[in-house]
């Protein structure tokens, strides 16, 4: 039996790591690169592409710093919106599928309940405006496609809000955090698992993934320094305005995965669970 090839972009970065472990488990996978070929060139990402011929492409590769896609934005767009339609572009040369990882940054967050795929887009920051467009150029040019949006993602490669709280945490003793933000932080290796479900099942279109339960950003870094033993560290709640950084974010960033869960039977387990597992995994627990 001949396995199916897979393709994973950005597969050095956060989610792309665990993305290869797992579809490693049972596809023939083709781990790449910005060292490998890159996707804002378009020759070289099709002549990329169809040498190993796909039968499915995960597009995990992306400009993930919102602060520094305010400051960068033609690099924003070159490789969020340019470099998503060049992989697409390959996608439809061979007839292959494409995974899309986006963002509950096409949102503007003014929303008082949980995001459907349904609703409107509509971005706030030069970032969400950018994974918007790469979303356009996938439905646009493929009919074989999977975008799969989500948020607040944690894992081992990478610099991420966990990491950061438990540096910052350390070095200086209390912490400031915004309190006006509220989202569900998603575990790279779950997110991994359930593209993972969602591939088998031949599922298409697009869908909603994070872990389950919502939380704040200041409540998520009390979870993270209780679970680490740093529980005595003081955390001060800010708002938004008060942090003052480059680039808006969206109050709301919850995600409805009401439709994940109905087409696929799988269900996410709970930030908080996952939080724990990534500790001790890491060993920072």
């Amino acid at each position: 039996m001949v396995m199916e090839r897979v393709l994973i972009t950005g597969a050095k970065g956060m989610l792309g790591l665990d993305l290869t472990d797992i579809f490693g488990e049972t596809y023939d996978v083709y781990a790449r690169d910005i060292d490998d070929f890159d996707i804002t060139k378009a020759k070289e990402t099709m002549d990329a592409i169809i040498r190993i011929r796909p039968n499915i492409v995960i597009h995990a590769a992306a400009y993930t710093d919102v602060d520094g896609c305010e400051t960068h934005l033609e690099l924003a767009h070159s490789v969020n919106g340019g470099g998503t339609e060049n992989v697409a572009s390959a996608c439809r040369e061979l007839g292959s599928k494409m995974v899309y990882i986006s963002t509950d940054y096409v949102f503007d967050g003014t929303k008082s309940g949980a995001y459907s795929e349904e609703d409107p887009t509509c971005p706030i920051n030069s970032y969400g405006l950018s994974k918007l467009e790469g979303e356009r150029w996938v439905s646009t040019l493929l009919n074989q496609f999977v975008i799969v949006r989500t948020a607040w993602l944690f894992g081992r490669g990478g610099n991420n809000f966990v990491k950061t709280i438990l540096k910052l945490a350390r070095e200086k003793g209390t912490l400031s955090v915004v309190n006006d933000q509220v989202g569900s932080p998603t575990y790279a290796v779950d997110l991994s698992r359930a593209i993972y479900v969602l591939v088998e099942k031949g599922c298409r279109g697009i869908y909603h993934i994070t872990n389950g339960e919502t939380c704040s950003w200041y409540e998520y870094s009390q979870e993270i320094l209780a679970m680490s033993a740093l529980g005595n560290i003081s955390v001060r709640p800010i708002s938004s305005d008060q942090l003052n950084r480059v680039a808006k974010r969206p109050r709301n960033s919850v995600l409805d995965h009401g439709k994940f869960e109905r087409e696929t039977g799988y269900r996410m387990r709970s930030w908080r669970e996952a939080l724990r597992d990534y500790l001790n995994r890491e060993g920072k627990t």
